[in-house]
Formats: C-alpha cells, structure tokens, sequence
C-alpha cells in the first residue's frame, strides 16, 4: 500500500465519522486547519497524533495503514 492510499483511506474515515473537523482537532490537540491539511493535502499526522485520531474516530490504524481489512 501507498502513502497516498493510506492517506485517502484516512480522508474516508474522517469523512464518514460525522465528526466537525474543529471537533476532531479539539479531540486530537491540533487546529482545525491541521485537521483540514489532513483532508485536502497530502499531510499526515504525527505518529502519536494519528493514534488518538484512530482512537477518536473508533478506527482501527491496521486498517487505515492497509495491514488489515476493516
């Protein structure tokens, strides 16, 4: 797998949470505008900040990084 499919299936998950992008920065310790790089750039979060990310969003980063299906 990618970076670029990796960070797509990120955007997905993202999207499909329901979850406002201020709400998820908030959740996470980063800006909206962070949150919003994450989405329409290729920016991917920190090691740690992608774990919370995971965390808030109720994905499992396996299936994020393309190791397991969701």
């Amino acid at each position: 797998m990618e970076l670029q499919d990796i960070q797509q299936r990120l955007r997905e998950c993202i999207a499909a949470s329901g979850i406002q992008q201020k709400d998820i920065a908030k959740g996470i310790g980063v800006s909206a505008q962070t949150v919003s790089k994450y989405m329409k750039k290729d920016v991917f979060p920190a090691l740690d900040t992608f774990a919370k990310l995971c965390a808030l969003l109720d994905v499992k980063s396996d299936y994020i990084l393309g190791i397991a299906e969701y």
